[in-house]
C-alpha cells in the first residue's frame, strides 16, 4: 500500500487556483490508488494565490475593495485579514498582468497605485502587520505608484507631480515622504517576493521580466536606466540602497521601492507561505509529494513555490514529483532542483485557450498516472517470500 501523499501545487495561472489544482491531482491519485491518504497543501510564492493560501492556513477572512488597476481603472480586489492583526495584500489582484488585455500591456504606461490603495485599506482595517505578495505584476514602476497612493509626493525637475508609472522613472527628481500615512510608522510591512532578482542590471527587473510585460527592447533599456536612477534618488531617504538589495527587483522593482521608501522588509515569499501552511509537518510520515505550477523553467529555480516545496521534501527525505503545464528545463536541472521527475500535463496538441480549459482534467489524469507509478514502486519494493518474478524456483518445487 502506498503511504500518505502530500499534494502541494502552486496556482496554474489562468486555469486553476492552487487549491483547485491540489484537488484535481489528489482525485487522480485516489482513482489510481483507492484508499490512499492524500494531504492537500496549496502553496504560493508571493504571487497569485498567496492571499488565498495565507487566509486558508490561518482560518482568516477577506474584505473586498475598489482600487485602481495598472492603468488607473476601477477594479475589485481583496484584503485578507488574519488573526492577530495581520493583513494580506496581493499585488497581482490590483496591479497584475492578468488585469490587462494583451494590447494593453506596456510597463511604461502602468503603475502600482492600486496596490498602495489596498495597503491603505488594510491600515483602515486596523492592521498592525501587512504582508504584501508581489508576484505577477504588470508593472515596472519601482513602487512609485504604491508610495504615491500612501501619501508620498514624487516630482520632476520642475517640481510638477508625477503619476508614478514606469515611464516616469527617469523623470523623478525628488521623493518627499513627509505626507506618508502616519500609521505606517507603527506597522510592519513584509514584502513576500517570488524572485531573487536585483533591481536593475543584466539580471534586473526590466531586463528579465520587462519583455513578458510588453516592453520592447528599447523600452527595456529605458526602464532599466530608470530603475537605476530611481535607486539613486531614494537611497538617501532611509539609507536603504535598493540597487544593492537582494529581491529588490520583484514586481518590477516594487519590492525595492517599498524597502527604500516605506521601510519594508523583503522576504522569501514561498518560505512565508510554506511555513504558514505547515508543509514540514504535513510531510512527516509521507511517502511522496506532488507539486507543480503552470510552467517549469529557470525562473522556477529562483524562488518559485515548486522549488521551495522540492527543497522542503529533500530536507524531510520525501521524494517529490512535479506536474507542470510546460516543462522548459533540462533533466539535469530538474534533478538539481530536487525533483525525482517532472511531467508536462498536456495530453494532446491544443491551443493555449484549450489547454487552460482542460487543465483540471489533465491534472487529474496525470495524478492518476503518478499514483499508478507510486503504487507500482511500492509493490516492487515489498519483501517477497517466494522467488523473484520470472524465476521458476528450484526444480520440482
Amino acid at each position: 500500500m502506498v503511504g500518505p501523499v502530500v499534494v502541494a501545487p502552486a496556482p496554474f495561472k489562468g486555469a486553476l487556483s492552487a487549491a483547485g489544482a491540489a484537488r484535481a491531482v489528489a482525485a487522480g491519485i485516489r482513482l489510481a490508488v483507492p484508499g490512499v491518504e492524500t494531504r492537500l497543501v496549496p502553496v504560493a510564492d508571493g504571487g497569485e494565490g498567496t492571499l488565498d493560501a495565507l487566509v486558508a492556513a490561518a482560518a482568516g477572512r477577506t474584505r473586498g475593495f475598489t482600487v485602481a488597476d495598472p492603468l488607473g481603472r476601477p477594479v475589485a480586489a481583496p484584503v485578507g485579514l488574519l488573526p492577530g492583526g495581520t493583513a494580506v495584500v496581493e499585488l497581482a489582484s490590483a496591479s497584475g498582468y492578468e488585469r490587462l488585455a494583451p494590447d494593453e500591456r506596456d510597463p511604461e504606461r502602468t503603475g502600482t497605485r492600486g496596490t498602495g490603495e489596498l495597503i491603505r485599506a488594510a491600515l483602515d482595517l486596523g492592521a498592525r502587520r501587512i504582508v504584501v505578495g508581489v508576484g505577477g505584476s504588470a508593472t515596472t514602476d519601482g513602487g512609485l505608484g504604491i508610495a504615491i497612493a500612501l501619501g508620498a509626493r514624487v516630482t520632476d525637475a520642475a517640481g510638477a507631480p508625477l503619476a508614478g508609472t514606469g515611464g516616469d522613472l527617469a523623470r523623478v527628481a525628488a521623493v518627499d515622504l513627509a505626507g506618508l500615512d502616519p500609521r505606517l510608522a507603527a506597522t510592519e510591512v513584509v514584502v513576500a517576493c517570488d524572485v531573487t532578482s536585483p533591481l536593475c542590471g543584466p539580471e534586473g527587473a526590466a531586463r528579465v521580466f520587462g519583455p513578458q510585460k510588453g516592453a520592447s527592447p528599447a523600452a527595456v533599456e529605458r526602464l532599466d536606466a530608470g530603475l537605476a536612477h530611481l535607486a539613486r534618488v531614494i537611497t538617501p531617504l532611509r539609507g536603504v540602497d535598493a540597487a544593492a538589495l537582494p529581491r529588490a527587483g520583484a514586481a518590477g522593482g516594487a519590492a525595492g521601492g517599498m524597502a527604500a521608501m516605506l521601510g519594508a522588509l523583503l522576504v522569501d515569499g514561498a518560505g512565508v507561505v510554506l511555513e504558514a501552511a505547515g508543509l514540514a509537518g504535513r510531510l512527516d510520515g509521507a511517502a511522496w509529494c506532488v507539486t507543480g505550477e503552470g510552467r517549469l523553467d529557470e525562473q522556477t529555480l529562483a524562488g518559485k513555490a515548486p522549488a521551495a516545496v522540492a527543497a522542503a521534501c529533500r530536507t524531510a527525505g520525501v521524494p517529490c514529483v512535479g506536474l507542470f503545464g510546460q516543462v522548459a528545463i533540462l533533466p539535469g536541472m530538474i534533478r538539481r532542483m530536487g525533483l525525482a521527475a517532472a511531467f508536462p500535463v498536456r495530453r494532446e496538441a491544443r491551443t493555449l485557450a484549450e489547454d487552460l480549459a482542460a487543465c483540471e482534467t489533465d491534472l487529474a489524469a496525470m495524478g492518476a498516472a503518478v499514483g499508478g507509478l507510486l503504487a507500482a514502486s511500492s509493490t516492487s519494493g515489498r519483501d517477497r517470500t517466494g522467488p523473484p518474478a520470472g524465476d521458476a524456483g528450484p526444480a520440482g518445487a
